[in-house]
C-alpha cells in the first residue's frame, strides 16, 4: 500500500482539503450557537428550547453517521465528502429564508443529515491514507480546521447580527461554506488504499455491534460524550451569562470572545504530536485535567479570569479529542469508517444531551449549575479513561508474553 507522508505535495493538499472540510462542517453546524439569546428573545422562547437549533442538528448527524459511514464502505469516501459539502452549503443559505422557529429546526434537522457525508468518513480517509507516523499530526490538523470553522462560524454570525441580522449572518456563513467545498473537491486525493465492497447491510451491521464489543472503544465512545457534553454546555451558555448584567457585553463581542478557539488549533496538532511521542494515555489524561481547571476558572466573577479559563478549557478539549479520535482508527482492526462513525455518534449525542440538559442548570443554578455538570463530565471521563489505560496495557502485557517460533 502507499501511504502519505509527512512533508510531500500529497501530505500538504490532503491536510489543506480536509482541513477546508472541517471548516465548513463546523462554521455551519455552529453558526446558531451565538444566536441563542437572539433567538429568546425574537421567538419568545426559553433558553432550552432555543439550544435546540444547534442539538437538533448534532442528534440528526449522530444518527445519520451510522448509516452514512457504512455507504462509504461501498460508495467511496471522496464522492460522499464531496456531495456532503455542496448540499450543506446550499441548505445553509435557505436557512436564512425561514419563517418560524419551527422551520428553522426543520432546516437545520436536514442540515444534521446532510453534515453525515464529512466528520467520521474524513476520519477513515486518513486512517487508510496517512503513514501511521504522520497520523497524529493530520488528524490534528484537520481537527484544527474543525476548530477554525467553529470559531469564524461564531464571529461571523456574531458581528454581522449585529450589523444586518441573523438571517444575512447565515447566508453569509452558506456562501463562505461553497467556496470551501470547491476548494476540498479541487485538493483532495482519490483514495488509494481504500477497497469497496458490496453494500450488504446485514454485515455491516454485524460489524457495527462487533465495535460495541470492544470494551476499549467503548471506553473511547464514553469518553467522546462526555467531552463534547460539556464543551458544548459551556458554549451554549456563556453567551447568556455575557450579555447579561455586570459584563452586559454586545452580540459582537460575544462573538470576538470565541477567538478563544483559537488555542484549539494549537492544542490538537501540538498535543497530537505529544501523544504520538510520549503516549496517549498520559497526553489524554493531561488534557483532561487542564479541562478541569478551565472549568473552575469560569466561575471567577472578573471577565478577564474567566476569559482565561475558557481558553484553557478549550486548550484541554481539542487535545483530548484530538488524541481519543485517533485512538479510535488505531484500535479498530475492521471498518474503521464505521468505528469512527460511532465515535462520533456518542460525541454529537453528548453535544446534544449536555448543550440541552444545560438549560436546566443555567436556568435553575445559573453558571455555577453549568459548571457543576461539566466538571461532573470531566470526572466521569477521567474514570474511563483510567480503565482504558488498564486495558490497553494489559493487552500489551498479552502481546508481548506470546511466544515466538
Amino acid at each position: 500500500m502507499t501511504y502519505i507522508k509527512q512533508g510531500t505535495s500529497a501530505f500538504r493538499k490532503t491536510n489543506l482539503a480536509l482541513f477546508a472540510g472541517g471548516f465548513s462542517t463546523f462554521a455551519n453546524l455552529y453558526c446558531t450557537q451565538p444566536l441563542l439569546p437572539q433567538f429568546t428573545r425574537e421567538y419568545h422562547i426559553s433558553p432550552t428550547v432555543a439550544s435546540l437549533s444547534l442539538s437538533v442538528a448534532t442528534i440528526a448527524l449522530a444518527i445519520s453517521m451510522l448509516l452514512i459511514g457504512s455507504l462509504s464502505e461501498a460508495w467511496g469516501r471522496k464522492p460522499i465528502m464531496t456531495f456532503s459539502m455542496f448540499a450543506v452549503s446550499i441548505l445553509a443559505v435557505l436557512t436564512a429564508f425561514v419563517p418560524n422557529f419551527h422551520f428553522l429546526l426543520a432546516s437545520r434537522i436536514l442540515e444534521g443529515i446532510v453534515f453525515a457525508g464529512m466528520p467520521s468518513i474524513a476520519m477513515a480517509y486518513l486512517g487508510e491514507e496517512m503513514d501511521p507516523t504522520s497520523l497524529g499530526v493530520a488528524m490534528g490538523i484537520y481537527i484544527s480546521g474543525n476548530t477554525v470553522g467553529g470559531l469564524s462560524g461564531r464571529i461571523i454570525v456574531g458581528t454581522l447580527t449585529d450589523f444586518f441580522n441573523w438571517r444575512v449572518a447565515l447566508a453569509g456563513v452558506g456562501m463562505l461554506s461553497l467556496a470551501a467545498s470547491l476548494l476540498f473537491w479541487l485538493m483532495l486525493p482519490p483514495s488509494r488504499n481504500f477497497e469497496p465492497r458490496k453494500l450488504e447491510l446485514g454485515k455491516l451491521t454485524k460489524s457495527m455491534f462487533s465495535h460495541l464489543k470492544d470494551p476499549a472503544l467503548l471506553c473511547l465512545y464514553g469518553i467522546a460524550f462526555l467531552l463534547m457534553g460539556g464543551f458544548v454546555t459551556l458554549y451554549n451558555y456563556i453567551g447568556f451569562q455575557l450579555i447579561e448584567p455586570p459584563y452586559s457585553l454586545s452580540q459582537t463581542v460575544v462573538g470576538w470572545i470565541f477567538i478563544i478557539y483559537l488555542v484549539g488549533t494549537f492544542s490538537s496538532t501540538w498535543m497530537g504530536g505529544m501523544a504520538d511521542k510520549y503516549g496517549r494515555r498520559r497526553v489524554l489524561w493531561i488534557s483532561l485535567l487542564i479541562m478541569f481547571l478551565g472549568a473552575v476558572l469560569t466561575l471567577e466573577p472578573h471577565l478577564f479570569i474567566k476569559v482565561i479559563g475558557i481558553a484553557v478549557f478549550t486548550f484541554g478539549f481539542f487535545g483530548g479529542h484530538s488524541i481519543a479520535s485517533s485512538w479510535v482508527g488505531r484500535r479498530a482492526t475492521h471498518d474503521k469508517a464505521q468505528a469512527s462513525s460511532l465515535y462520533l455518534f456518542f460525541y454529537y449525542v453528548g453535544s446534544s444531551v449536555g448543550g440541552t440538559a444545560g438549560g436546566a442548570f443555567w436556568s435553575n443554578l445559573g453558571w455555577g449549575g453549568v459548571v457543576g455538570i461539566i466538571v461532573c463530565f470531566i470526572v466521569l471521563a477521567l474514570i474511563l479513561s483510567i480503565f482504558l489505560s488498564k486495558m490497553t496495557r494489559l493487552a500489551t502485557q498479552r502481546r508481548s508474553n506470546v511466544p515466538t517460533h
